[in-house]
């Protein structure tokens, strides 16, 4: 920034109650690590990243032929996709096709938008998944089947990725 634009900004100074968030906030900043865990029995699992009240990150693992989900979407939260590794292709109502994407390429699904995807590569597909909830007040993404499901998610594996306090 040149000496005239920061002779020109103000700086925030916090009042008391202001620091008092930033202070709880600050105090629950964690750092993660993702590595793929091995030995999932299921066509699907997730790896839990972490939260706060109003983001959420995850990897979901999907298998090869069988870890497909459903036309379905969410009343609580908009999701941005990112593919780690391998292949992803995303449809909406009538198998409408959203795209089809690699790595470092996704999509963005936004509350009440209808979507569904598979695995198209040769391998595992790791999708990072981050969700911005609109009631921080609940874990619930408002998940709503709009078809029945091809891969019954409550069977998925769940990890916890590796989280420390830094």
């Amino acid at each position: 920034m040149s000496d005239a634009a920061q002779a020109t900004h103000e700086i925030a100074v916090p009042d008391e109650e202001m620091l008092k968030r930033h202070l709880a906030a600050e105090a629950t900043v964690k750092s993660f690590k993702y590595e793929k865990p091995t030995g999932g029995k299921s066509a699907k699992g997730r790896v839990n990243l972490g939260k706060s009240d109003i983001v959420r990150g995850v990897v979901q693992i999907v298998k090869k032929n069988g870890g497909e989900n459903n036309l379905h979407y969410h009343t609580n939260a908009a999701s941005f996709w990112m593919v780690l590794k391998g292949r992803v292709r995303f449809y909406g109502p009538g198998d409408v096709l959203i795209g089809e994407f690699g790595p470092h390429e996704g999509t963005m699904t936004p509350r009440y938008s209808r979507y569904w995807f598979e695995n198209v590569g040769d391998e595992d597909l790791e999708i990072l998944q981050v969700g911005a909830y609109a009631d921080s007040g609940t874990d619930s993404s408002g998940r709503t089947d709009s078809s029945p499901q091809r891969y019954q998610i409550h069977t998925s594996d769940r990890y916890e990725g590796v989280i420390s306090k830094d």
